[in-house]
């Protein structure tokens, strides 16, 4: 019955995540009813995403320059790097202007069943930058802050980075149970993120 573009349309839609047929048939008849000038922006934005952003090749947080502009800024306090989860999560401990640190984005978390091992995310990459940052007189990094989530995974995720950091000498903090368990750091309010920032405590 639907013409085959906006069905189309929807089974793209669908594809997104938290997206089910009903968001998707609403998203694609609001579409369809916009000015064109309106789609032809969107489709614009689109097909920019990937050309204009990179990965920071020292967090690996997704930015229009490499490296980044937060570990390019030199007001930031670099000996302390927090780890979180997914560019999102940075994006959320950013907005509550409590923390002055780095970054470091795992994209994702250990998780067996879904075949994601160590190996698959940044972890290493976290272990070379601790080590490296040993050789920089007045810059090693000090203290690392674990701002995984707090769900099976991202307490799993965090264990094993603690274990893997223990022979570096660095501190080892964990966010505080501000958060509620099974929680997301993403969708956590400005107050909950701020408090389990302070309130963070030794891994």
């Amino acid at each position: 019955m639907l013409p085959k573009s906006l069905k189309n349309l929807i089974g793209e839609l669908r594809k997104l995540p938290g997206v089910g047929p009903k968001s998707a048939e609403r998203l694609s008849m609001h579409l369809l009813r916009s000015d064109r000038s309106n789609i032809e922006e969107l489709a614009e934005a689109l097909v920019n995403l990937k050309k204009g952003i990179v990965l920071c090749g020292t967090c690996w947080n997704v930015s229009e320059a490499d490296p980044c502009k937060i570990c390019d800024d030199e007001s930031r306090e670099r000996k302390t790097v927090c780890v979180v989860e997914d560019v999102m999560d940075a994006l959320a401990l950013e907005r509550t202007r409590q923390y002055r640190g780095l970054y470091h984005v795992l994209h994702g978390k250990i998780s067996p069943l879904n075949n994601v091992s160590p190996h698959d995310l940044k972890i290493q990459d976290l272990h070379s930058r601790v080590a490296e940052s040993a050789g920089k007189n007045g810059s090693a990094i000090s203290e690392i802050i674990l701002a995984t989530n707090p769900d099976m995974e991202g307490e799993a995720t965090a264990m094993y980075i603690a274990e893997l950091l223990k022979p570096l000498k660095v501190k080892i903090t964990r966010i505080a149970r501000g958060l509620p368990t099974g929680g997301h750091v993403e969708y956590a309010d400005d107050l909950t993120l701020s408090n389990a920032m302070e309130g963070r405590r030794e891994f």
